[in-house]
């Protein structure tokens, strides 16, 4: 058997050992959530979010499923309520300010605040297609400075429990910092976490977009292939790490609120033209797990397949 066939038999069984991690019940004294838990899942009307919606409603968790589009999430989250799952729509455009903040007073409104948010609302690249500047801005803008807008919108509406709250944000291992091709000096900056800040993170996502505009990107040590996507992700990976230190610096007592991000893998969805090799359900799983891990130490971590990667 060549390399090949073993690899492809190595992440078959791993498909298969997590199909199976799936259906296995949390034990009563994992469990330290309830139908009172609020989670709130961005652009979840299809694909990943969707089936994170799904899962974590199936596991008895209150789930506000929102959707930039009020029809597409409306009728996803209708599925959802015919199988009895406790799940909530609301319209959320994540590049929207006043659709962020209107989103944010109604959950305090209608809630009071929640305990999970998984930031999955994103955009895959360019498919096919030259980089360009309106799309890179575009992806950039989506997988990267919405989540962060989102995010901060978000935190002071994290209820203080003794479980803490979580953060899940759903990236890519194309994001990952050792990943990155050339540009030395930047790699080493964003390893060290005292040296990783929020305008160090921002400055690189302008960097880049000032050179697409240029024209000069592919000498700027950025990745050749998925080029937009990488970066935005690169971007998701960085601000991960950053904010769970900060959480963790800052939190008083009952202030947890613990941040990771996972890589679903390459899924079978409508975002990726169906050329994916991993089911949704598969690839929604350890967003799922993350969100309920009974032990929540774990924090400022980057995950695929329920195992800690490097980032």
């Amino acid at each position: 058997m060549g390399s090949k066939e073993r690899t492809k038999d190595k992440k078959e069984k791993r498909r298969q050992e997590i199909s199976l991690l799936r259906t296995i019940p949390y034990s009563d004294h994992q469990r330290w959530w309830s139908v009172e838990t609020v989670a709130v899942v961005t652009g979840a009307n299809r694909g990943i979010g969707f089936e994170i919606v799904r899962q974590l409603a199936g596991h008895g968790v209150t789930v506000i499923l929102t959707s930039r589009e009020a029809s597409a999430g409306i009728e996803a989250s209708s599925v959802l309520q015919e199988l009895g799952l406790s799940v909530a729509f609301h319209q959320l455009d994540v590049l929207d300010d006043s659709s962020i903040k209107e989103f944010c007073e109604w959950v305090k409104e209608q809630y009071g605040g929640i305990d999970i948010l998984v930031n999955n609302a994103g955009v895959n690249f360019n498919l096919g297609s030259e980089n360009s500047v309106e799309f890179a801005r575009m992806v950039v803008d989506t997988n990267y400075y919405a989540i962060k807008k989102v995010t901060k919108a978000m935190i002071p509406l994290i209820r203080p429990s003794q479980a803490g709250g979580r953060i899940v944000n759903v990236s890519s291992r194309l994001g990952r910092v050792n990943g990155k091709r050339n540009n030395e000096e930047l790699r080493a900056k964003l390893n060290d976490l005292e040296t990783l800040s929020e305008e160090l993170i921002d400055g690189m996502m302008s960097k880049f977009l000032e050179q697409v505009e240029d024209g000069s990107w592919e000498s700027g040590g950025w990745p050749l292939t998925n080029t937009d996507y990488s970066v935005s992700k690169l971007g998701v990976n960085c601000y991960t790490r950053l904010l769970a230190k900060e959480m963790a610096d800052n939190r008083g007592e009952g202030e947890k609120i613990f941040v990771n991000c996972y890589c679903p893998g390459w899924v079978k969805t409508a975002m990726t033209g169906w050329a994916g090799t991993i089911s949704a359900e598969d690839g929604a799983d350890t967003g799922v797990w993350l969100a309920l891990l009974p032990d929540q130490a774990i924090t400022g971590k980057f995950f695929a397949e329920r195992r800690e990667i490097g980032f």
